[in-house]
């Protein structure tokens, strides 16, 4: 690989793990994106060209056809891994809420460069692109104002919708596509506020907090599928 390992974990979603361990399902990965991309097509899921990767060099020589194909198939396993799961939640529920979390850098211009402006960047940032808005606005709506209601250090959470990103990402795309009517996938971009992003120094206090904040949003979501089964 030509992308070192600094690098390599600065492109990564560290400590979004820790985020989701209240919830009562979890899927989590542990491939890295510069293995196989799993929100991503099939198409793109392996970074062969800059342009993939945000202009990142991933590979110092392109990688073998069986390479490819091994990664293909941890992406194929994946799709078919998470299609059977959530069919069998459909089965016993009738429908459900995926939070997609991800988190995305805000300081690219070095460790000591200012971070970039806030008002293109919320802390909090939540996509929407795949889903049917208007069915399950009821699900996004108190959703999001669950989490504006959060504060942290004396200040609620700066929380958007389709700001920095727009929830464009395949596995969004791929619940709502097999699950149109049951499936509300909403996809959660937690900026780097909680952690260095150039030594992937975390801050416990923060960790803690967005911790805390998903949590609170269990009660809600719960009883918001319970009213309309």
């Amino acid at each position: 690989m030509a992308i070192d390992a600094e690098a390599r974990l600065r492109e990564e979603d560290p400590y979004t793990e820790f985020f989701i361990r209240d919830l009562p399902n979890r899927v989590v990965v542990h491939h890295s994106r510069f293995a196989v991309d799993l929100n991503r097509g099939r198409d793109l899921a392996v970074y062969l060209e800059a342009e993939q990767s945000w202009g990142v060099q991933v590979f110092s020589r392109s990688p073998s056809a069986e390479l490819v194909a091994q990664a293909l198939r941890i992406h194929d396993r994946y799709y078919r891994d998470l299609r059977d799961f959530l069919r069998e939640v459909e089965r016993r529920f009738g429908r459900f809420v995926v939070l997609d979390v991800h988190s995305y850098n805000h300081r690219r211009d070095g460790p000591d460069a200012p971070a970039a402006s806030a008002e293109l960047m919320p802390q909090v940032n939540i996509g929407t692109f795949s889903m049917d808005r208007q069915r399950w606005a009821h699900v996004v709506d108190p959703f999001i104002e669950r989490l504006r209601a959060f504060e942290f250090r004396g200040r609620p959470m700066d929380v958007r919708e389709n700001v920095a990103f727009q929830g464009r990402g395949e596995q969004t795309r791929f619940i709502h596509q097999e699950f149109p009517t049951t499936g509300c996938a909403i996809a959660v971009e937690f900026k780097k506020f909680f952690m260095d992003e150039w030594t992937a120094e975390a801050d416990p206090e923060a960790l803690e907090a967005i911790r805390a904040m998903v949590r609170s949003t269990l009660p809600l979501l719960e009883g918001i599928l319970e009213r309309s089964a």
